[in-house]
């Protein structure tokens, strides 16, 4: 494993210029994992660009330094640092540019990513890819054993990204090395008091998103004795909402919370016919029922985009969970 780690430190140590790129869904881990690296990368001296191909949403920069994140591409960049993901869906947006993804075919990358699902990029690339809780745990794990610089801010960026992939520590795939590293970072500087206020300011909702939380509430939908619950959002919605409140974040963690739901489903739709899904469960089965349309992420979360209309996918969803909760019962 460490020879894996030393070969992220080989990449990145004859390039000047490196982009970190974040998947067409950024979340507090990816964020926390390409704010971490630049700020480790800037240590060495070496000129850092961060990318998404979508803006930040707004209740996501409570990050010191998202204003950073652009979504112009930086073609001069010499080498490209993929992070939190190693599917090809998920870059679905760089890949239907025609010069980006020549970028990606003729520049040096490497992949960092945490998930289980394997990779099926179809581009040349390096990769650290090891099932940890989050990228932003796996980072410091490279970081420490490569003996790269951990200042306060980078501290900071990668214990938010831990929290917000575990849940504050206490999600399923929350392990005590987890514990151990948020404590590492704690004494490297991560003022995770002052982390919280500002994630609480920027979390606050308006009485219209309110409002929009209980539209959302009312249109859940029980299937398979009250085990699966179901939310459909429209792209109307989508449009509406996002900015300010991401609809997934309103509802998915309420739904694992309703008696008897053992697997909740928030699903998009796209003029384009794209439908993504959001996936969360009581048992192990998110990330095999996300690979079902193609998708994958960790047993109790997970996610997939597929192209398809809602009203073909849902009774799929129906089925395919039905045998995954029949099959884990089974074997239970």
């Amino acid at each position: 494993m460490f020879i894996m780690y030393e070969k992220f430190a080989e990449f990145i140590k004859d390039k000047k210029h490196i982009c970190v790129i974040q998947a067409e869904n950024p979340d507090g881990d990816s964020l926390g994992s390409a704010l971490a690296l630049e700020e480790a990368l800037g240590e060495m001296g070496k000129e850092v660009s961060l990318y998404c191909p979508v803006d930040i949403p707004k209740y996501m920069r409570y990050f010191e330094g998202w204003s950073r994140v652009d979504i112009e591409f930086p073609y001069k960049a010499e080498g490209l640092i993929i992070v939190d993901t190693a599917a090809e869906t998920l870059l679905s947006k760089l890949l239907d540019d025609a010069a980006i993804r020549n970028c990606l075919y003729t520049t040096p990358v490497f992949v960092i990513d945490h998930h289980e699902t394997e990779a099926d990029l179809q581009f040349p690339y390096e990769a650290i890819i090891e099932p940890m809780s989050s990228c932003c745990a796996l980072l410091y794990k490279i970081f420490d054993e490569q003996k790269i610089k951990i200042n306060a801010q980078c501290a900071e960026n990668l214990l938010y990204g831990i929290l917000s992939d575990t849940l504050g520590l206490t999600s399923q795939s929350t392990t005590a090395e987890d514990y151990r590293t948020a404590g590492a970072l704690i004494d490297r500087g991560a003022q995770i008091a002052e982390m919280e206020e500002r994630r609480r300011e920027l979390m606050k909702k308006s009485a219209r998103i309110l409002d929009y939380k209980a539209d959302l509430i009312k249109r859940v939908e029980y299937h398979l004795d009250g085990r699966l619950a179901t939310v459909h959002i429209p792209f109307e919605e989508i449009q509406e909402f996002s900015d300010e409140y991401n609809p997934n974040v309103l509802i998915l963690e309420e739904l694992r919370l309703v008696e008897g739901v053992e697997v909740a489903v928030s699903v998009k739709t796209y003029p384009d016919g794209k439908l993504t899904g959001k996936i969360r469960a009581t048992k192990p089965i998110a990330e095999q029922l996300a690979g079902y349309f193609g998708g994958g992420g960790h047993a109790y979360a997970a996610g997939f985009r597929t192209y398809d209309n809602y009203e073909t996918a849902l009774p799929e969803i129906i089925n395919a969970t039905m045998k995954l909760l029949d099959d884990e019962k089974a074997q239970a």
